[in-house]
């Protein structure tokens, strides 16, 4: 009976390929299936050009791209994710091992979580193992020179969403915030911090540490700017 490969959630950091960890590196030089989130419209993700950057050309390895589906409908979700999951699956029954790579960390909002969830429900026989990545607010936090949390300081890390409340409650509980996805909302978070008295403690970075990172640590000129949905900013109090 052929021994089922493991899978491994590789994660290979924000965007600067060198902020991978030895752990990550010495699983894609050994696993001889590389998958990776492949973009419709023939662009690379970072995980994608990180993998390409440190596994060498061979014809014994495949690179596996995998289709994920953006919309929020139930049914397409679900029969996307299982297709993509049985791709993977193929590999693994042959005895495989694949190395899933995925930007940041694979257990911090992560394209792997999904894939891991379905591939314990379908394929419980598998195992899986994870390896930790630099995220992006770490890189955000090293680019700026800001300490993020010292001594008894407290730390939130927020999905920004319109509930204009929420995020105000966010801000008012922690020494420091750290909003992800913050684009689509910025001019409000920044109206918000405005009110706060707080707009001159904030800083934004748009694919932090790659070579197409962008900074601003005057908030302002951002109230009418439309960035990337790599976008963060950080907001500390003290």
């Amino acid at each position: 009976m052929t021994k089922i490969g493991t899978l491994y959630g590789l994660g290979v950091g924000p965007g600067d390929p060198e902020l991978i960890t030895v752990k990550a590196f010495r699983l894609l030089q050994q696993s001889p299936v590389i998958a990776y989130p492949k973009k419709r419209m023939g662009s690379k993700s970072y995980a994608h050009q990180i993998a390409e950057l440190y596994v060498k050309p061979a014809t014994d390895k495949e690179m596996l791209g995998l289709v994920f589906p953006m919309t929020r409908d139930p049914e397409i979700l679900e029969r996307e994710w299982n297709n993509t999951v049985e791709l993977v699956w193929e590999r693994l029954s042959e005895g495989k091992d694949v190395a899933f790579v995925t930007e940041g960390d694979p257990m911090f909002y992560s394209t792997f979580i999904h894939m891991m969830r379905v591939m314990q429900d379908e394929h419980p026989e598998v195992s899986i193992v994870t390896v930790p990545g630099v995220s992006s607010f770490l890189g955000a936090a090293s680019r700026f020179n800001l300490p993020l949390a010292d001594g008894d300081e407290q730390i939130g890390i927020i999905p920004a969403t319109e509930d204009k409340e929420a995020m105000r409650q966010a801000i008012e509980a922690h020494d420091c915030v750290i909003f992800l996805k913050v684009a689509k909302v910025l001019p409000m978070i920044i109206g918000l911090l405005k009110e706060m008295n707080l707009v001159d403690k904030a800083a934004v970075a748009t694919k932090v540490t790659s070579s197409e990172e962008m900074v601003w640590t005057d908030v302002r000129e951002l109230e009418r700017a439309e960035l990337s949905y790599l976008t963060l900013m950080v907001v500390k109090k003290s």
